[in-house]
Parts: C-alpha cells; sequence; structure tokens
C-alpha cells in the first residue's frame, strides 16, 4: 500500500517598506493557498512556514 504525498500550491509575496525610524525595511509578507483561496499577512518567513504546514498537515 502506498500513500500519496499531499500537494498544495502557495503564493508569496513580501513588500520591503522603508520607515525613518526603522534602520532596517520593514517587510510586509502575504502568503496565499490556492486551493483554499485563503490569504493571510504575516510577520514573519517561520509564520509562512507554520501557516503551510497548517494546511498541509489537514
Amino acid at each position: 500500500m502506498s500513500s500519496q504525498p499531499q500537494v498544495a500550491s502557495f503564493v508569496v509575496r513580501c513588500a520591503g517598506f522603508s520607515d525613518a525610524g526603522q534602520p532596517s525595511p520593514i517587510w510586509r509578507i502575504t502568503v496565499s493557498h490556492v486551493q483554499g483561496e485563503e490569504e493571510i499577512t504575516v510577520t514573519c518567513f517561520e509564520e509562512v512556514c507554520k501557516y503551510m504546514k497548517e494546511k498541509l498537515s489537514g
């Protein structure tokens, strides 16, 4: 009995914003789950990975 891996498509968009009070750019990261037609905005790449793992685990 072979198990098929679950496949999903995600789109990750990143935009950097400059702020005079910040030494480095502030990032806005948006991740979309294509099959679920769902989109969220997160603050770091770790949150992107967590979101994708949650969607893939069912």
